[in-house]
């Protein structure tokens, strides 16, 4: 199963649970107590899932390694490119 499948998967069982509980589907004295947080509840998980992303992007991209010895490559590449590029003839 693909990821698009399984969050497709996901998120209609959790929407069919919320439907469910919005139109009165499920009658329960907690249901009812608790209805002002049932109602806004996607919304609460949309930011926290924003928060979610928000952290892994950036705790990915402060973790991210340098590769110290492929930059002297590129760099030596770089040179001699030019260096093969000015013995064609081509000036800067």
């Amino acid at each position: 199963m693909t990821k698009l499948l399984e969050w497709i998967s996901v998120t209609s069982a959790v929407l069919a649970v919320w439907c469910s509980l919005v139109g009165g589907y499920v009658k329960h004295k907690f249901i009812d107590e608790n209805m002002n947080f049932i109602l806004v509840s996607p919304i609460i998980f949309v930011i926290l899932f924003g928060l979610y992303a928000v952290t892994v992007v950036l705790y990915r991209t402060f973790t991210f390694n340098n590769c110290e010895e492929a930059a002297i490559q590129l760099k030596a590449e770089i040179l001699e490119a030019k260096k093969d590029l000015h013995d064609k003839g081509l000036r800067w």
